[in-house]
C-alpha cells in the first residue's frame, strides 16, 4: 500500500460496522478506516474468514471484531448493530458492502437467483441501514455509505439480477439522505468500476478480460482498492461533511465510454464456468 494522502488520526474516535468485511474491497476499506484511527466491526456469514481477518488486522494495530450474521434476516441486522454498540458504546459508520453476484442470461435466470441477489444487496442494505437508525441519530455527524456499481448506468449482459439491485441501492440512498439528513446522518455510495486486484477480475483473467477493459478505461488501467479505500476515506472524513446522497464513481471514467467492454461471446463463456 502507498504512503496515504490522510492524517493517520482522521477518523481517531470513529465507530465503523462494515459488512462484507472479511474479504474483497470491503475487506481494504476497513483495513483503511482502521489504518486511520476507526474501530472496526466486522460483520459477514462466514465467521472463520472474519476471524483471520480480526488476527490480520490486531497484527496491524487495528482495533477490530465481528459478529456473524446476515444481512437478509432484518433480526440479525438488528443483533449486529447492538453487538456493536455493546462493545464500542457507539456507531459512527455503517458500510454496507454485502454483496453476490453471478454471472447468467435472464432467460436462464431463475426466480430464486434473482431474489437472492436482491435481497442480500438491496434488502441488506435496507435492513442495516434501518437497524442502525437509532444509534447513528445518537451518534450526530455518522454516516451510511453503500457500496454500489456502474454496471446499471448503461445495461451490462448477464447482470439483469445486480444491475436491478444495485440501481434499488442508489435510489434507496438518495432517499434515506433526504430523510436522515436533519438527524445528521449522511449517506452516500461509491460505484466502483473494474477493480483488479479483486476475485471477480481474477475470474476474468484467463480470457484476457482484464487487459482489454483498461484499454477501454480512459485512464488506462484497472482500478485497485486502494483506490476505493481513499474513496471511502474521504466521504468517512470531515472533508466530505457537506456531502450527502452523492454518488462517487471510482471507474477511472469507463462509465464514460459507450462501447461495451466485453464482447456477448465472451460472457457466455465466463457463465459456462460460473
Amino acid at each position: 500500500m502507498s504512503q496515504s494522502p490522510f492524517r493517520p488520526d482522521v477518523l481517531a474516535g470513529k465507530v465503523a460496522l462494515i459488512t462484507g468485511g472479511g474479504t474483497g474491497i470491503c475487506h481494504g476499506i476497513a483495513r483503511a478506516l482502521g489504518q486511520h484511527g476507526a474501530k472496526l466491526m466486522l460483520m459477514g456469514r462466514r465467521e472463520e474468514v472474519l476471524k483471520e481477518a480480526c488476527a490480520a488486522f490486531s497484527k496491524q494495530g487495528i482495533e477490530a471484531s465481528f459478529v456473524a450474521g446476515d444481512v437478509r434476516d432484518f433480526s440479525q441486522a438488528e443483533g449486529a448493530i447492538k453487538a456493536t454498540v455493546s462493545h464500542y458504546g457507539k456507531l459512527d459508520i455503517l458500510l454496507n458492502g454485502a454483496a453476490g453476484n453471478f454471472l447468467c442470461p435472464t432467460e436462464k435466470l431463475s426466480s430464486n437467483g434473482f431474489k437472492t441477489v436482491i435481497d442480500i444487496d438491496l434488502l441488506g442494505t435496507f435492513n442495516m441501514s434501518r437497524a442502525a437508525f437509532t444509534h447513528l441519530k445518537a451518534a450526530g455527524d455518522s454516516l451510511i455509505l453503500n457500496i454500489s456499481a456502474t454496471l446499471h448506468y448503461q445495461g451490462t449482459i448477464m447482470q439483469s439480477h445486480v444491475m436491478a439491485a444495485k440501481a434499488g441501492i442508489d435510489a434507496l440512498a438518495k432517499n434515506l439522505a433526504c430523510e436522515w439528513g436533519e438527524h445528521g446522518i449522511r449517506v452516500c455510495t461509491i460505484a466502483p468500476g473494474a477493480i483488479g486486484d479483486t476475485e471477480g477480475m481474477r475470474r476474468l483473467a484467463p480470457l484476457g478480460a482484464d487487459k482489454r477493459i483498461a484499454g477501454e478505461v480512459p485512464l488506462k488501467r484497472l482500478g485497485t482498492i486502494e483506490d476505493i479505500a481513499n474513496a471511502a476515506l474521504f466521504l468517512a472524513s470531515g472533508a466530505a461533511s457537506y456531502i450527502t446522497g452523492e454518488i462517487l464513481v471510482v471507474d477511472g471514467g469507463a462509465w464514460l465510454v459507450k462501447p461495451a467492454f466485453i464482447d456477448k461471446a465472451t460472457w457466455e463463456k465466463l457463465a459456462a464456468k460460473s
